[in-house]
């Protein structure tokens, strides 16, 4: 049985303007909380918060300041930062080829973990997917990322141990 990503999180504000934008206070910390979509002017702030996180892999191409403008112009409306006083905290990015929503790239800055962050993330990419007619969402996780691929199961993502992942790089 699938369990619900995150039941307590506030509802989402529909205006066109604001579709996927919310702001929630995570009190434990203190911390007022903005989740809104990715801007192309993000791109230090990502790479910083990318760089740092253990589990996360990068290349020079696709994670560029080119290959992310590139990304966020082709998925404008799901892609998103969680912000707080001023700077990125956590960020995801979400797209799909019109049948499947993919998931790449969820971190969440190490002090802001276990308050939600991620899950809020995740929560405003599938509903961003969803809303564009997508039913199914995937993604890939290093193997070896055991923090990573225990948030995965724990908001209720299966492991598909049926198939392989296969890759080829169409620059070379």
């Amino acid at each position: 049985m699938q369990r619900k990503i995150d039941s307590h999180s506030p509802p989402l504000d529909k205006t066109r303007k604001n579709m996927y934008n919310y702001s929630y206070s995570c009190i434990e910390r203190g911390m007022y909380m903005t989740i809104r979509l990715l801007k192309e002017e993000d791109f230090p702030q990502l790479l910083a918060l990318w760089t740092a996180t253990p589990g996360m892999g990068l290349n020079s191409a696709d994670d560029s300041p080119e290959g992310i403008r590139q990304y966020l112009r082709r998925n404008p409306d799901t892609c998103f930062a969680a912000e707080a006083e001023g700077r990125i905290v956590g960020a995801i990015l979400a797209g799909h080829d019109g049948r499947r929503g993919f998931l790449y790239h969820l971190a969440v800055g190490e002090s802001q973990r276990l308050q939600g962050i991620g899950r809020a993330l995740v929560r405003s990419a599938l509903a961003a997917l969803k809303a564009q007619g997508i039913r199914k969402a995937a993604l890939v996780a290093f193997r070896n990322n055991r923090l990573g691929n225990n948030f995965w199961k724990s908001i209720g993502f299966s492991l598909r141990e049926d198939l392989n992942y296969w890759n080829i790089p169409l620059d070379e």
